[in-house]
């Protein structure tokens, strides 16, 4: 559905299919890709970081002088709305679903709850099985269909949207069934062989082959138990040596069970982890700070930043944004850094830099009073045109707040 041909024929629809965990099929579309361990594991270190990044609520307010005033949580509703999304969970929680919403579908759904104001006062996950896209009057609607056979129509205006592989449809992003179908099956055909080959151990080990022709089938099944039960029990008093006559002779019987190609389910899983940008060392949780910080930055980041536009967009006017007003999500990769790197922050702090209490924040370390104030060293000023420092500007900095 183009962008342009909305105004001309409003029964057009776009269609998006949601990977869930009902139906017959096999890691594909209504199939159960979260129920890979695989697929799990790819998913969870990128959810566990979104979930970590704080909400936060700035206005940016510029002066005649032109200088900037900025204030963190100035509208109370807004950082409650953050903080508890809805009486269900907290905002952490509500950005790790959505984060797991978004790498299994590559779309995910947040309805936007209003007051009789219209100011924003909940924000809910849409669980939808399928979404359909729909125009009334000029007025882009989003159809959404559930598990229990129920749907709603919701404004689009009053849905936060997160998109990936956004390509090809105006609206969704690319769902990644196609991609990973074929990938998925020979995972998952992997793992049933081997849990075939555990169960092919307990098939016939051992072979007695009796001499005499006249025994009865019932004879035989018990000579057969009680030569397992002397000889092959584990608590058995028979030393580890079997004794048999001349009636039966006993051979044992080599397994040939079939085990994947260790090497080429290695390959497999490797190809998943790259689909989902991540490798063996984010999975296992043993990167190092230079690992964690480029996986930040090709993962995490991007993510973050959508979700930063796209709150902004939906809760806010555009008056309100004009007025300075946005969403940010504050999340660093300074919180999975070394010890030797955190404690190297503490040089910024008489620069100006950073705050005491955002070097404490690092260290996992309370706040303490006036910690927020930003320092600057009294050997610091501005140097004036062909270099020198101003000392008047020198004298005033003596260590003195900003």
């Amino acid at each position: 559905m183009g962008i342009f041909s909305r105004f001309k024929n409003v029964s057009k629809k776009s269609s998006f299919q949601m990977i869930t965990d009902v139906g017959n099929g096999f890691y594909a579309w209504n199939g159960k890709l979260y129920q890979s361990d695989v697929v799990r594991s790819c998913i969870r270190p990128k959810t566990k970081a979104i979930g970590k990044a704080v909400a936060k609520h700035i206005r940016e307010t510029f002066n005649e002088d032109g200088s900037k005033d900025i204030a963190v949580n100035p509208m109370p509703y807004i950082k409650n709305l953050l903080e508890e999304p809805n009486e269900y969970m907290s905002g952490q929680m509500m950005q790790e679903k959505v984060a797991n919403q978004l790498a299994l579908n590559h779309n995910a759904f947040i309805l936007i709850i209003r007051d009789d104001f219209g100011l924003p006062c909940g924000l809910y996950p849409i669980p939808a099985a399928s979404v359909d896209a729909k125009y009334y009057n000029q007025v882009l609607y989003l159809k959404f269909y559930f598990q229990n056979g129920k749907w709603m129509e919701i404004p689009y205006t009053d849905i936060i949207h997160l998109r990936e592989d956004y390509c090809d449809n105006d609206i969704f992003g690319e769902p990644p069934g196609k991609a990973l179908v074929e990938l998925m099956n020979v995972v998952t055909t992997s793992d049933q062989g081997i849990i075939k080959a555990v169960k092919n151990g307990a098939v016939i080990r051992w072979l007695l082959k009796f001499s005499s022709t006249s025994l009865r089938p019932e004879d035989t099944q018990e000579q057969a138990r009680q030569f397992a039960e002397n000889y092959l029990n584990t608590a058995s008093k028979s030393f580890g040596v079997a004794a048999v006559d001349s009636k039966a002779e006993a051979q044992q019987i080599k397994p040939n069970d079939y085990v994947p190609n260790a090497a080429q389910t290695d390959r497999t899983i490797q190809r998943v982890y790259g689909f989902f940008n991540t490798n063996d060392k984010i999975v296992h949780s043993n990167y190092d700070e230079d690992e964690w910080i480029s996986y930040y930055e090709a993962a995490i980041e991007p993510i973050i930043c959508q979700m930063a536009n796209e709150y902004t967009r939906k809760l806010f006017s555009r008056k309100q944004r004009n007025c300075g007003n946005k969403i940010i999500f504050e999340s660093s990769n300074l919180t999975f850094a070394s010890m030797s790197t955190k404690l190297q922050l503490t040089s910024f702090v008489d620069r100006g830099i950073m705050t005491i209490n955002e070097v404490r924040q690092y260290l996992n370390l309370a706040p303490v009073p006036g910690g927020d104030v930003a320092l600057l060293r009294k050997d610091t000023g501005k140097l004036k045109e062909g270099g020198g420092s101003d000392g008047e500007d020198l004298c005033k900095r003596n260590y003195c707040k900003q």
